[in-house]
């Protein structure tokens, strides 16, 4: 099977909004994140299992809101009591999860193909987010994750980096469009460059 990307008839490269006389490092970059397996792992609530001893790719699960642990090659972000969002580059890795998560005690769900994931970096990134969600994102740190909305569309947050302001997003797929859009047209005013 092909994967036919999420966004791929409105994401266009190019420069677009208030870009004219900016230097092009200042402008927002907006991008699509594509190819990376995303699994969700829910512990049922009558399971006894110990989860803190269980290694994926190296990583130890943490039950803690805005948690995320992290290496090079994957990220597993808290997303609620006994609920992870493992993303990684690397695909075989759903295999070891399911082996390691039994289905007695653990749901594990691929949701590679239902996500869309836009990636945001620059110095107004924080700002292009206060405009559509009402967290309060002075307060979200690097390697934090979050789950609201944006203009009513639901997504999760994903803070990779501070310096510049670096961000993941990542909503259903019937949704990535309407979200690109009301992303992209929040970062009109500082100018912003799709790659």
């Amino acid at each position: 099977m092909t994967l036919i990307s999420a966004l791929t008839n409105v994401h266009k490269k190019g420069q677009y909004g208030d870009y004219e006389d900016k230097n092009e490092n200042d402008l927002i970059k907006i991008s699509e994140i594509k190819n990376l397996l995303i699994v969700q792992i829910v512990q049922y609530k009558n399971s006894l299992v110990s989860f803190e001893n269980i290694d994926i790719d190296g990583l130890k699960l943490k039950n803690e809101p805005l948690t995320v642990v992290f290496n090079n090659t994957t990220r597993i972000m808290w997303n609620g009591p006994k609920n992870w969002l493992l993303v990684s580059t690397k695909k075989d890795l759903i295999t070891n999860v399911s082996e390691k998560f039994k289905d007695t005690d653990f749901a594990v769900t691929d949701l590679s193909h239902s996500r869309a994931i836009i990636e945001i970096e620059g110095k107004e990134t924080m700002e292009v987010l206060k405009k559509g969600c009402p967290f309060n994102f002075n307060t979200l740190k690097k390697n934090n994750s979050i789950n609201s909305t944006y203009n009513g569309i639901a997504f999760t947050v994903d803070k990779l980096d501070e310096n510049p302001e670096k961000v993941r997003l990542f909503s259903l797929r019937s949704f990535g469009e309407s979200l690109y859009h009301s992303i992209t047209d929040s970062s009109l005013e500082f100018g912003f460059k799709s790659t």
